[in-house]
C-alpha cells in the first residue's frame, strides 16, 4: 500500500537532519525557544503544506517548535509578524515574501540583532541583508511550459501560424518575472519567424501580469482576450504560469464554446501540480501540463542549510551569480522543477507518494 503524501511528510526528516538540540550551551532545548522563525505568504494551497512540513522537520531534528506565521497575503501583516519574531529572539528567519521589495527596513533590524536571513522560494529584493536563497530554478519553469506548447503543437516542424496568448504572475513576485522570461526566451525564435503569433500583441510582463495572483483578474483577462481577438475559436495555446489560473482559464474557454478533450482545445500549461489540475491532466479534460516543484525537497534543503549554519559549516550553494537582488548576488541553492503531462503524471506524482490515486480521484 502506498503512503499518502501527508503520512510521508510526517516522517520525512530521516537522517539528513542532524539533531540541533546540542547547539545550546547546556544541551537544554528549552534555551532554543524561538530559534527559527518562518514567515509564509498565506495559509492556502501550497503554503500550508510547506509550513507544516518545515515545522515538522525542525521539531523532528530535535529543535523546539519554530515560530510559524502566515501573512494573510498582506505585506503589513507579514512585516508585523517578522518584527514580532525578532523581538522574540529568533536566530534564523526563513521568509517567503509577499512583496519581494518591501522587507528592507525590517530585515535591517533583524540583521542588527544578528539574525541569519534565508529567502525561501521567492528572492527578497532591494536589501543587502539577505544571506541565502533557497528555491527551484524558476527560469526553467517557464522554459518547461513553453517547451510543452512547442512539442504539443509540433511548432518546430509545422508551418503554422499558431496563435498563443501569454499570462504572467504578480510583478511584485520575483519568481513571476523569471517564469515569464524563461517562457518568452524559449518562444522567441518562433515569434520572430512568425510561426507563433500573439494576436493581442501583449508580450511584456507589464501587459500579461495578474497583480497579486488574483484569480478573478485572470478570468477577466481571458474573457477579454477571447472576445476581442478569438471570436473564431482559433486559439492554439495559453501559457499560464500557475495551476490556479490554468483551471480558471479552462473554464472560460469552455464557457466560450471550446470543447475540452477535443483536438482543437487550446494547450493550457500550469505550475504547482495542484491535485485538481493533475486530475484534469490525467483525464484529458482541460489543462494539459503542469510543472512540479517537489516542496518536500525544498523544505528538506532548508533543513540541511539550517543544520550546516548551526554547526558552523558553510551551507551547500550551487549558484552564486544569477540572483541579483539589487544590492548583491545572493548565494543560492536551486532545485530542478519537473515537467508533468499526460505521459508521466503517475510516475512523477503517484509513484513518489506525493499523491495517492484516491486523492486524485476525489479531487473536485
Amino acid at each position: 500500500m502506498q503512503l499518502s503524501r501527508r503520512r510521508l511528510l510526517a516522517g520525512s526528516a530521516g537522517t539528513a537532519a542532524l539533531s540541533l538540540a546540542g547547539c545550546s550551551a547546556d544541551g537544554d532545548s528549552a534555551d532554543l525557544a524561538g530559534f527559527v522563525g518562518i514567515a509564509l505568504p498565506g495559509i492556502t494551497g501550497r503554503w500550508e503544506i510547506e509550513g507544516n512540513h518545515l515545522e515538522r522537520l525542525i521539531k523532528d531534528a530535535g529543535m523546539p517548535e519554530p515560530k510559524l506565521e502566515y501573512g494573510e497575503e498582506d505585506v503589513d501583516t507579514q512585516i508585523s509578524q517578522i518584527e514580532s519574531m525578532i523581538r522574540d529572539g529568533v536566530e534564523f528567519l526563513v521568509i517567503a515574501a509577499i512583496d519581494s521589495s518591501s522587507l528592507g527596513p525590517v530585515l535591517a533590524d533583524a540583521k542588527d540583532q544578528g539574525v541569519t536571513i534565508i529567502a525561501y522560494d521567492r528572492l527578497i529584493r532591494d536589501t543587502p541583508d539577505v544571506d541565502y536563497y533557497l528555491s527551484f530554478d524558476n527560469y526553467q519553469v517557464g522554459v518547461l511550459q513553453a517547451e510543452h506548447i512547442i512539442e504539443s503543437l509540433d511548432i518546430s516542424n509545422e508551418t503554422g501560424p499558431f496563435h498563443v496568448e501569454l499570462f504572467s504572475g504578480d510583478p511584485e513576485d520575483n519568481n513571476a518575472e523569471l517564469f515569464f522570461l524563461g517562457s518568452v526566451d524559449t518562444l522567441e525564435r518562433f515569434i520572430y519567424d512568425g510561426k507563433v503569433r500573439i494576436r493581442s500583441g501583449q508580450t511584456e510582463q507589464s501587459t500579461t501580469a495578474i497583480d497579486g495572483w488574483v484569480l478573478e483578474n485572470s478570468v477577466d483577462r481571458m474573457e477579454d482576450l477571447l472576445d476581442e481577438f478569438y471570436p473564431e475559436h482559433d486559439l492554439d495555446a495559453v501559457l499560464s504560469p500557475a495551476d490556479l489560473f490554468s483551471r480558471a482559464i479552462v473554464e472560460v474557454l469552455v464557457d466560450h464554446g471550446f470543447d475540452p478533450g477535443s483536438d482543437s482545445f487550446p494547450v493550457v500549461t500550469g505550475q504547482d501540480a495542484n491535485v485538481e489540475s493533475v486530475k484534469d491532466i490525467r483525464d484529458g479534460t482541460g489543462q494539459a501540463q503542469t510543472v512540479f516543484k517537489d516542496t518536500r525537497e525544498l523544505a528538506e534543503a532548508t533543513m540541511r542549510m539550517l543544520t550546516d549554519l548551526t554547526e558552523g559549516r558553510e551551507p551547500e550553494i550551487n549558484d552564486r551569480g544569477s540572483y541579483d537582488n539589487g544590492f548583491k548576488f545572493v548565494p543560492a541553492y536551486l532545485l530542478e522543477p519537473v515537467q508533468v503531462d499526460g505521459s508521466n503524471w503517475e510516475q512523477v506524482l503517484v509513484e513518489s507518494d506525493y499523491f495517492t490515486m484516491e486523492e486524485i480521484d476525489e479531487a473536485a
